[in-house]
């Protein structure tokens, strides 16, 4: 390398660290000389380096939407064992994962016992839509009504509302294992309403709709609730037996065959329902 030409190149490389292009800064001196090697002219060359620093600059920013949906685990739909419930409509889980019903502002409602797959699937449905461009949040439901519960008592609520309405999609697990009260049932509803036709919600839960009353606190509440997240809305129900229990029986243990813990394993058997009201 003639002394020029080094010169040239540390001002190139100044001049992509200001640009904050530092794909095209780390790697624009290897694939120089393989253009050069191959016959590709300045603009095949060019075209290749622009190339390099998109795809690096969606890969982080594709790492980042996933952090910031604060998933508890990473759940992909390739380890989902579709097996162990064979009345799942398989077919219907996959289009899920087109996340066109995000386009739409539809729902994904997943109902089925614990341990039939119901975490795990609204989970990959979150890691897809991250991947796509879309900004997630998951919550347990417990957590976040215990969150606004906190902050109505810190005049916060505006805060965490506001958090809230720039997501694409809200993932709310395991509402009905624990009940809210009054108060948090009511914050709950709020958060819901605020969503309705203005960005999707995936909701896992272990009650049919007429048992929604014990969480909810009254059948008043409990309709509203119904009303707006059944309209518009894929429903997906689990059902069948906890993976834990079929593998308990068998003498083995999900950590030793390396299948989804938790809600993480189960197929659900779906019908996309647009449906107008609770239980239709």
């Amino acid at each position: 390398m003639t002394r020029n030409r080094e010169v040239d190149l540390i001002r190139l490389k100044g001049h992509l660290k200001a640009l904050r292009l530092p794909t095209i800064q780390a790697e624009c001196v290897k694939l120089a000389q393989e253009c050069l090697s191959g016959g590709v002219d300045h603009l095949g060359f060019l075209l290749r380096v622009c190339e390099l620093e998109l795809i690096e600059r969606e890969r982080k920013a594709a790492a980042r939407r996933l952090k910031a949906a604060a998933l508890p685990a990473i759940k992909l739909i390739s380890e989902f064992d579709f097996t162990a419930q064979p009345t799942i409509n398989r077919l219907l889980v996959l289009d899920l994962m087109r996340c066109e019903y995000l386009n739409r502002r539809e729902n994904v409602l997943l109902i089925g016992t614990s341990g039939t797959g119901k975490t795990h699937i609204a989970t990959s449905l979150a890691v897809e839509a991250c991947s796509q461009g879309k900004r997630v949040r998951f919550y347990r439901v417990t957590d976040l009504v215990t969150q606004l519960l906190e902050a109505r008592e810190e005049r916060q609520l505006s805060r965490i509302r506001g958090q809230l309405s720039k997501l694409d999609l809200l993932v709310l697990d395991e509402l009905g294992y624990v009940p809210m009260g009054k108060a948090g049932a009511e914050l709950l509803f709020d958060v819901m309403s605020r969503a309705y036709e203005s960005m999707s919600l995936i909701v896992t839960t272990n009650l049919p709709f007429e048992q929604w009353t014990e969480v909810l606190d009254n059948e008043r509440l409990t309709g509203a609730t119904l009303d707006r997240l059944t309209h518009r809305c894929q429903i997906v129900e689990t059902g069948g037996e906890s993976y834990r229990l079929k593998d308990a029986r068998r003498g083995r243990r999900p950590r030793e065959v390396n299948k989804p813990e938790a809600e993480s394993s189960k197929g659900p058997e779906q019908t996309p329902v647009n449906t107008g009201r609770p239980g239709a």
